[in-house]
């Protein structure tokens, strides 16, 4: 039986007064391009008011942290990367759990190439045990070449995330699921296993990061099929904003439901005022 959608800006079993730690999806939920979604900020420092926690997460695996608290400070927010979450951090902890000591061939932006680095995964380009595809913006054909030969070789096969498109400011961008669509269309095969949202694996390495129990994270965002179903999927609050890609025409046409849906974080705010943790 499909689940009820609930009303919009309402909590009306009080889901909110149970989180201890908001796990925030960033443009189209804080903020779009380099403004902040009206209200975003004084809710980031409501969540801190109250006792709570949060950090941010995204499955956009062309960027490390540091790029991502270099971007809040412009904007006026000052975090450490202890508040970013990434799906290319996610891959990481999963190769050390899964691959110790594996040579990994990684498809992927040197940004992120340098974080795999300095946390002592070894790259190999021309005899590795593992393959890694992530939203790599550096793509070359020989690049993708070489990848397709790793693939069809029959190796592990890894990726950061699924998104098929990255929005910008002038629209969308071919992202990490379109390029698992060209490796298979050559290579026959897609991702042994995909790390970001909606998937357990970044819920996993996400609970060990913040340390809170699964049951007292929500997770927020504006996409039905990544945030959310992240949430819902992998026992964690699930709250959608509609200040980004999903309306409630996607809810109604969606087999995933939120627990709690809003116009924006702006309406949450006033729902944490009163509460103790």
């Amino acid at each position: 039986m499909q689940l009820q959608i609930p009303a919009v800006n309402e909590d009306q079993e009080h889901i909110l007064s149970e989180v201890q730690c908001f796990a925030l999806d960033m443009d189209g939920t804080i903020y779009l391009g380099e403004q902040w979604i009206d209200g975003a900020l004084e809710f980031l420092h409501k969540i801190e008011e109250t006792g709570r926690s949060y950090v941010f997460v995204t499955n956009n695996s062309s960027k490390n942290a540091a790029v991502y608290v270099d971007k809040l400070h412009r904007m006026g927010l000052e975090v450490g990367e202890d508040k970013i979450v990434t799906s290319g951090q996610a891959t990481i902890y999963y190769l050390q759990r899964h691959f110790p000591g594996a040579k990994v061939f990684l498809l992927g932006n040197p940004l992120l190439r340098e974080e795999f680095m300095q946390a002592g995964i070894m790259l190999e380009e021309e005899q590795p045990d593992v393959v890694v595809t992530a939203f790599d913006t550096s793509l070359d054909y020989q690049k993708m070449c070489r990848v397709c030969d790793h693939v069809r070789a029959g190796l592990p096969y890894l990726a950061t995330h699924p998104d098929y498109n990255c929005p910008t400011e002038t629209g969308f961008i071919p992202d990490a699921g379109a390029i698992h669509a060209f490796i298979h269309a050559s290579a026959f095969r897609y991702p042994d296993r995909i790390i970001g949202k909606p998937n357990e694996d970044i819920i996993e390495y996400l609970a060990t990061r913040v340390r809170t129990p699964r049951e007292k994270i929500a997770m927020v965002g504006d996409r039905l099929y990544t945030d959310i179903a992240a949430g819902r999927n992998n026992g964690l609050k699930s709250v959608l904003v509609l200040s980004g890609e999903a309306g409630m025409e996607d809810v109604k046409q969606s087999e995933v439901r939120p627990h709690l849906i809003f116009d924006s974080v702006k309406r949450m705010t006033g729902l944490l005022e009163c509460i103790c943790i």
